[in-house]
């Protein structure tokens, strides 16, 4: 049985998060996804804060299908070492330093790594400026 690992805000749940647990979970049996937790992403992103507090992203995650568990974590390069996993599944747009030490542990440690592309059209960040300019 393989585990699928993936992490993200997944604050405005848009097609392009289910397109990502749909593809991740299609590479193994199980699909974990870890939700970052609302006081690390106002850390990270003081300009852009979570709308949605983490109990509510980690149940919207949890409510699509291809998900099978969902943890909450603070720093991606920390939670790769507590959830057993074997493939890890970034985006490719996902290369801050905490990014490279997560995917430095997954070699070091026999892991898979596989990079997903964006969904093209669709982020939440595009959501956010669509809904302000309303």
């Amino acid at each position: 049985m393989k585990t699928v690992f993936t992490v993200g805000v997944f604050d405005l749940l848009h097609f392009g998060h289910v397109e990502l647990f749909r593809k991740a979970k299609a590479l193994g049996d199980r699909l974990v996804v870890a939700v970052q937790d609302s006081e690390t992403v106002q850390k990270y992103k003081p300009e852009s804060p979570a709308v949605n507090s983490t109990e509510i992203r980690m149940y919207m995650v949890k409510a699509i299908k291809y998900v099978d568990d969902v943890v909450v974590y603070q720093d991606v390069d920390k939670i790769v070492e507590q959830v057993p996993f074997d493939i890890f599944v970034a985006g490719g747009d996902q290369s801050h330093e905490g990014f490279r030490r997560a995917v430095a542990w997954c070699e070091a440690h026999g892991k898979q790594v596989i990079r997903l592309p964006r969904t093209e059209g669709i982020s939440s960040s595009e959501i956010k400026e669509h809904i302000k300019n309303l």
